[in-house]
């Protein structure tokens, strides 16, 4: 199992890397679901932490309808993380009917030809996750999907959640789950899910509040338990 981790500044990316983290999500505005980070703390990171930093591509927090300002923007925003050095981006994109937005998506991932890319949680406002997942199924390039199963938290999504990976298994795309995991419930979570992917924010920080620093000693203990094979 991987784990990614949240990093919203230098420090966290550091304490990250050192603690046990296989990947970041660099983001700024986490209370705000994630925004694209300046370009100083792309480059430091890059610069400063060994292990990949896939960087949110998400230019306001009103909703996953973009505009064609805001896709000249994304646009912009993925050129300059490819030039920083970063492997990766996370990105996503609907129609005001809550499908994935094709047109905008195939803007997007013509900008970061090259690059690894996430579909974050906008996923888990779609209609219909399991059409969803075919569309993206027709993009390589996608290979991983962020996803609470359309809950809130994970915890509540575990049919759901199973079966995503169930649906993902032997394609290019990897489910990767978050919102709500906590280092306690992953081993039953993965038990029941399948998952080889978890994302966490809250879950390894200090009192588990979002906006607080990661806590060493809790990321730890993910990675222990993740390495004994739960």
């Amino acid at each position: 199992m991987r784990i990614e981790v949240i990093a919203t500044d230098l420090t966290d990316a550091k304490l990250a890397d050192q603690h046990g983290a296989d990947r970041i999500e660099l983001v700024t505005g986490m209370a705000e679901g994630g925004l694209t980070p300046s370009y100083g703390l792309i480059e430091e990171v890059v610069r400063r932490v060994t292990i990949p930093a896939y960087v949110m591509i998400r230019p306001h927090s009103r909703s996953f309808c973009y505009s064609r300002d805001d896709l000249d923007t994304m646009i912009k925003d993925i050129q300059t993380v490819k030039r920083l050095g970063a492997p990766g981006v996370v990105l996503g994109a609907l129609t005001k009917e809550k499908t994935i937005d094709e047109t905008a998506l195939s803007l997007l991932l013509e900008a970061a030809e090259g690059l690894d890319i996430t579909f974050h949680r906008a996923f888990d406002e779609v209609a219909d996750q399991e059409a969803a997942l075919k569309v993206l199924l027709r993009y390589p390039q996608v290979t991983r999907v962020l996803t609470s199963g359309g809950k809130r938290s994970a915890l509540d999504a575990v049919p759901q959640m199973a079966k995503l990976v169930r649906l993902a298994e032997g394609t290019h795309l990897t489910i990767l789950a978050g919102s709500g995991l906590t280092v306690e419930s992953l081993p039953a979570f993965s038990a029941q899910t399948g998952v080889k992917e978890v994302h966490f924010g809250s879950g390894v920080r200090v009192g588990g509040k979002s906006l607080a620093p990661i806590d060493p000693v809790k990321l730890e203990a993910l990675k222990a338990i993740v390495d004994s094979g739960m």
